[in-house]
């Protein structure tokens, strides 16, 4: 039997959609999970330069996330310990002004239930921008409010802006988020990759 990472590699369904954008490309999902991760990240959609690699984060925001863990790119994509799950797994091309579209909604509806079934026992989760936190948290408030309210939901789950170059002036107008929350997410990270018994505080 074919299983979930099979299925969703082989998902054709947005291909229309794809060659209807500015990018004019076909499908290619990023799958990279397995069962049994201990840490989880949810982000919003790859990027054109992952759509190219099939890496998730092989970019520099991939590089910037990695700084906010505290963690190298082994142990960043070791499958074994951390699965990238993003909101769409694929690349959802750009507008007609050079902008990412958003993750096409029918890639959650399609797959979101089943990921989350597969890595229900993950002890930590990185909601990764405001799409993640809005099907995660119900999240009615914007990502700043959002991300401000972490300790709500620490130490199971921590809420994080992208950590796109865009988002370099909203980290230097919010210095809590590098002295507050980074140090806590980077404690907590490394106790559950270090040591896999270690459950929800």
């Amino acid at each position: 039997m074919p299983s979930l990472t099979d299925d969703i590699r082989a998902c054709r369904l947005c291909a229309d959609r794809f060659a209807a954008t500015q990018t004019g490309h076909s499908p290619r999902p990023v799958v990279w999970f397995q069962p049994g991760a201990r840490v989880r990240i949810i982000g919003q959609a790859p990027g054109l330069r992952v759509h190219k690699s099939g890496l998730p984060f092989d970019d520099p925001s991939g590089d910037r996330l990695r700084s906010w863990m505290g963690v190298d790119r082994d142990t960043f994509y070791d499958q074994a310990r951390i699965a990238i799950t993003p909101m769409a797994f694929c690349f959802p091309g750009y507008d007609a002004k050079g902008s990412d579209l958003p993750p096409p909604r029918i890639c959650a509806k399609t797959w979101a239930d089943r990921v989350d079934s597969t890595l229900a026992e993950t002890s930590v989760t990185l909601l990764v921008g405001g799409y993640a936190q809005a099907r995660h948290l119900g999240r009615r408030k914007g990502v700043t409010d959002t991300v401000k309210a972490w300790r709500d939901h620490a130490p199971r789950l921590f809420p994080l802006p992208h950590p796109s170059w865009r988002n370099t002036g909203w980290l230097k107008k919010n210095p809590w988020f590098e002295a507050e929350l980074l140090p806590v997410l980077q404690s907590r990270l490394a106790e559950v990759l270090l040591y896999p018994s270690v459950k929800d505080a």
